[in-house]
């Protein structure tokens, strides 16, 4: 079989933002929201058997396959500064769905899993401020709050999550 680095290179895709999840792919979830005029649509993937707590590394006899993968795309053109702040915005959104979903483990709540993936796309621009307290800010986090939140949730539910004793 071809890696993938050979099969985006058969594409002309050698820029191409790539995630791997071992989520049923019909379980993505698709979220959009809009301030002003900054739109941000976000995709994510949610699998969760290998959360973690950050700081606190889990024993495991094995590592879990599971992992949250979130690709957005915001509509303003944004600096190489406000792709970086966006990204920021997005990873705190992931941690909180995270945190609010409770899924406990014997290191305390989850905050994310050991493999996660995020990428911001947007049209190269002007724009250097994408924090929270931004249109791009208030748009990226709110997206991936709703869209993580809710697959967190799901993921849990469909695997019957308990939190493990001690």
């Amino acid at each position: 079989t071809l890696s993938t680095a050979r099969r985006l290179e058969d594409m002309g895709a050698v820029d191409s933002v790539v995630f791997l999840t071992s989520r049923n792919i019909d379980a993505f979830l698709r979220k959009r929201f809009t301030v002003s005029d900054t739109a941000a649509e976000a995709v994510v993937t949610i699998g969760l058997s290998n959360a973690e707590r950050v700081g606190l590394r889990r024993t495991r006899s094995h590592l879990d396959v599971g992992t949250i993968n979130i690709a957005v795309r915001v509509t303003p053109g944004l600096s190489e500064t406000g792709l970086l702040e966006a990204m920021s915005v997005a990873v705190q959104a992931r941690t909180a769905a995270v945190l609010e979903a409770d899924i406990g483990m014997e290191t305390g709540r989850a905050t994310g899993t050991g493999t996660d993936c995020v990428a911001i796309a947007a049209p190269q621009g002007e724009t250097d401020y994408a924090g929270l307290h931004t249109d791009v800010g208030e748009a990226v986090g709110r997206v991936v709050y709703d869209a993580v939140l809710e697959g967190a949730l799901a993921w849990k539910a469909e695997n019957q999550w308990r939190t493990p004793k001690p």
